[in-house]
């Protein structure tokens, strides 16, 4: 869904057909964004203020990112556009990839989204370029994943109830 670095950050889930962003939050680590927030960040930022409103400013600052991280299921299938010369050579990848949305670990607090192109290669969402465009194209992976989960989940409390 997301990382456990973007858990501090304000975050929603993706809906089908959206654009996101890969973007470096204020935690260090990458995640995706939407480009209108990021816009909307950048521009806040470069308006003129008054003196008083930087002043106000300074004694409540703003927060640190208003960029809110975007969270995709597991399942999900993605398309990532403008991947880099360097990574299409090492993974043997086109400019454009249909990726299906993966996680490689359970374990907490270690970086565990990724992606899986057709190939079979998996990268990690902190291996991809910073500015990289993502189109989400189909959650309905991702909700039957999430049905298939919540039966084996009821299947074991079934097993363990006394």
């Amino acid at each position: 869904m997301c990382d456990y670095s973007l858990m501090a950050v304000s975050n929603r889930l993706a809906q089908e057909g959206e654009d996101l962003v890969v973007h470096r939050f204020y935690t260090g680590s990458l995640g995706l964004a939407s480009p209108a927030e990021l816009t909307s960040a950048a521009s806040s930022i470069v308006t003129k203020k008054t003196f008083w409103a930087l002043l106000k400013e300074f004694f409540s600052p703003p927060p640190v990112d208003t960029v809110c991280a975007v969270c995709i299921p597991p399942g999900a299938s993605l398309e990532l556009r403008g991947i880099s010369e360097r990574l299409r050579h090492d993974l043997g990848v086109g400019p454009i990839e249909r990726v299906t949305f993966t996680q490689i670990t359970a374990n907490s607090n270690s970086y565990r989204d990724a992606v899986r192109f057709a190939n079979r290669r998996v990268l990690r969402l902190q291996e991809l370029q910073e500015g990289m465009r993502v189109k989400v194209l189909d959650l309905s992976m991702a909700e039957e994943l999430n049905l298939d989960l919540q039966r084996e989940l009821g299947q074991i409390l079934d097993r363990t109830t006394i």
